[in-house]
């Protein structure tokens, strides 16, 4: 086969459009994946948008809820006595510090949890007890029954 002869200015023509369509090829590429990043982002925008609108809309919901309750004059009472410490003829408001009363709630939440130890650690000696009678039950029959 007979070589062909490229000549000098196809080569330039070839180098200079192969050129300008390798560019082309990566501006596109590069422009169609900046894109789909753009659409995945606001993709989870929107989710993130939908979530907290459906948070508002509940927050929005139970502040009718509280609208429609504060109209009740039995609840507005009842909510000022738990709230601003009014109360009703021959009651007697007792207020107690919230630092004593999360003490308190700790010292009986610790006394639990060690209760509940010494529960088990009974119960565990109760039966070692138990199991260590039936064995010498079992030996002693055994002994009998040899004689």
């Amino acid at each position: 086969m007979a070589k062909r002869r490229i000549s000098k200015a196809s080569k330039r023509r070839l180098t200079f459009f192969g050129t300008i369509s390798l560019i082309a090829i990566v501006y596109f590429a590069f422009s169609l994946l900046y894109n789909i990043y753009t659409i995945y982002d606001l993709t989870c925008e929107k989710k993130n948008l939908e979530k907290s609108y459906l948070e508002l809309q509940d927050k929005a919901d139970q502040l009718k809820v509280d609208i429609e309750k504060l109209n009740d004059p039995e609840y507005l009472a009842n909510y000022a006595r738990e709230n601003y410490l009014y109360s009703k003829d021959g009651e007697y408001i007792l207020q107690l510090d919230e630092d004593e009363l999360n003490e308190a709630i700790e010292t009986i939440n610790i006394i639990d949890s060690i209760s509940l130890k010494i529960n088990r650690n009974y119960c565990i000696l109760v039966l070692s007890i138990i199991m260590l009678l039936i064995f010498i039950h079992i030996l002693s029959k055994g002994k009998k029954r040899t004689k």
